[in-house]
């Protein structure tokens, strides 16, 4: 079972108008299915957020989808100027899961977003706005459309051995990035040209690993099958054993 955290987004269907919802693209849910897993789409929840284990019993894989820009406040930070439609509690709810998750070595994967919220929940900070540092827009293309670039990537890495090659044309969409690393954490991956860091990993872990592009839209990706591959070998959680054994 994969755990997908959801998006909180405002929407308009039929008669309604910007009414609040959770959701997450369906990419993602056929992504795992493709790969043989079962999805559950998690939206956040408060009870979560002061007890991880609540949820994190229940599933075998934590997998972080893209959406919105994480608050500033996350890590400390002013918002810049382009950081914008943020959702604390989704936040809240993510961090909690993923610093828990990590805790219990559960796999963990984080998409675009998740990559970002990755690094914040190990202490990183982000980027808000990386065509202003680097100059120009080419990890962000159009509004609803994906752009593609080269990545490299690091041999003998998670990140290399889930994409099952050293280089590889990418989809992406994003406009922030890594600034400074998370605890434990390596930098994996690196796009081409710019040298901006697409993948990150905390080595010490089974399956902790973060993309900033988007692997659930190319259905020839192996990096969301590695993921339910690692859910499906976890062992249990010390506490589950402990509990199973006091029956």
């Amino acid at each position: 079972m994969v755990g997908i955290c959801a998006a909180v987004e405002r929407v308009s269907w039929g008669v309604w108008d910007g009414y609040e919802v959770t959701l997450a693209p369906r990419s993602y849910v056929r992504a795992v299915q493709r790969a043989g897993g079962i999805a559950l789409v998690l939206p956040p929840d408060e009870a979560a957020v002061r007890e991880p284990d609540l949820l994190l019993d229940r599933i075998d894989a934590l997998l972080l989808a893209g959406g919105a820009d994480i608050d500033p406040a996350s890590y400390g930070a002013e918002p810049h100027p382009e950081t914008a439609g943020t959702w604390p509690e989704r936040d809240a709810f993510e961090l909690a899961l993923t610093r828990r998750a990590l805790e219990r070595d559960m796999p963990v994967l984080g998409i675009c977003r998740g990559m970002q919220l990755l690094n914040v929940a190990l202490g990183g900070t982000l980027d808000q706005h990386l065509p202003e540092s680097l100059g120009g827009d080419a990890h962000r293309s159009i509004p609803g459309s994906f752009g593609t670039h080269e990545v490299r990537l690091s041999p003998g890495t998670l990140a290399c051995g889930g994409a099952g090659s050293e280089g590889l044309l990418v989809m992406s969409h994003h406009h922030q990035g890594v600034d400074r690393l998370g605890e434990g954490l390596e930098v994996s991956g690196r796009s081409v040209g710019d040298d901006v860091v697409e993948a990150i990993e905390l080595p010490d872990r089974r399956f902790a690993l973060g993309v900033v592009w988007h692997p659930e839209e190319d259905e020839a990706s192996a990096v969301i099958p590695a993921l339910v591959e690692a859910a499906r070998s976890a062992v249990p959680f010390a506490g589950e054993v402990e509990e199973r054994n006091s029956q």
